[in-house]
């Protein structure tokens, strides 16, 4: 299998060796994992892509790249530059640090690589591990996602919903539980949550030349989200998957709002003197 794996976190960050070593294991030894990730931290971009300005892409070493763009731009360069020769059988993205359960998903960066790679058609999954207090205190933080990683993604690929046939191809968000690997309780296939009573903020700040600046800040990550949501299961010590589509299509809605501006519109090209 020949993989490709990306993050947010940046080349050096220690969530994407995490992710290296998982791609090696499911690769298995005739297999090739190929890395290209941004040169620095691309935290928050979402499905960000450079598109008003060039992104540099430099080759650190064999099947190792890093751009100065974002997880998005790294798919991008990879399928259209660095791997034309064959494209990847998967695409992973992470591992996160931090969790992108909830709302978080909507400013995620890992995730904007994995849909990307959607986009092109690929298959692709994002990992994330969320922390708290139980992993503050370990010498490994990702251990729950570097024990637990291979055998989820692997259940994945066997038997997970694959189809391309649609016209926004499925992809995967697994997040990995704030607890140590061995008091991880299970997998759940989950919706996608929303904490309440917690949202983004800015924190403004002026700094000594008297200019004004704000750093973006999160909410509570332990506030509680619907039973059953990845935050909740989460939270409940279980890792969650959950699939998504890069479709912001409120389906639901269509058939209620079908015909809402039919007389406006009608109204409108009597005005206009049409039949």
């Amino acid at each position: 299998m020949r993989i490709l794996i990306t993050n947010d976190d940046g080349i050096n960050a220690p969530g994407l060796q995490v992710l290296q070593e998982i791609a090696t294991t499911l690769a298995g030894p005739r297999g090739e994992v190929w890395i290209v990730a941004p040169a620095f931290e691309q935290s928050g971009v979402a499905h960000c892509i450079s598109y008003a300005h060039p992104t540099m892409v430099a080759q650190l070493d064999d099947r190792r790249y890093a751009t100065e763009g974002s997880p998005a731009d790294c798919v991008l360069a990879a399928v259209c530059d660095i791997m034309t020769d064959a494209p990847p059988d998967l695409v992973l993205s992470g591992v996160n640090r931090g969790n992108n359960s909830g709302e978080n998903a909507m400013y995620s960066g890992t995730i904007g690589g994995a849909m990307e790679a959607a986009l092109q058609g690929l298959p692709a999954i994002a990992l994330s591990q969320y922390l708290g207090p139980e992993t503050s205190d370990l010498a490994d933080p990702f251990e729950a996602a570097r024990r637990h990683g291979a055998a989820v993604v692997r259940r994945l690929l066997d038997h997970g919903d694959w189809t391309s046939d649609a016209d926004f191809r499925l992809f995967y968000n697994i997040n990995f539980p704030p607890v140590p690997a061995a008091s991880v309780r299970g997998v759940r296939v989950a919706a996608q949550g929303r904490r309440q009573g917690t949202k983004f903020r800015v924190v403004p700040y002026t700094a000594p030349n008297g200019r004004r600046f704000m750093w973006a800040a999160g909410g509570a990550q332990n506030a509680p989200a619907r039973a059953g949501t990845d935050v909740a299961v989460n939270l409940d010590g279980f890792v969650s998957v959950t699939p998504m589509r890069a479709d912001l299509t409120c389906h639901d809605s269509l058939a209620e709002m079908g015909s809402l501006f039919d007389d406006d519109i009608s109204c409108q090209e009597r005005a206009a003197g049409n039949p």
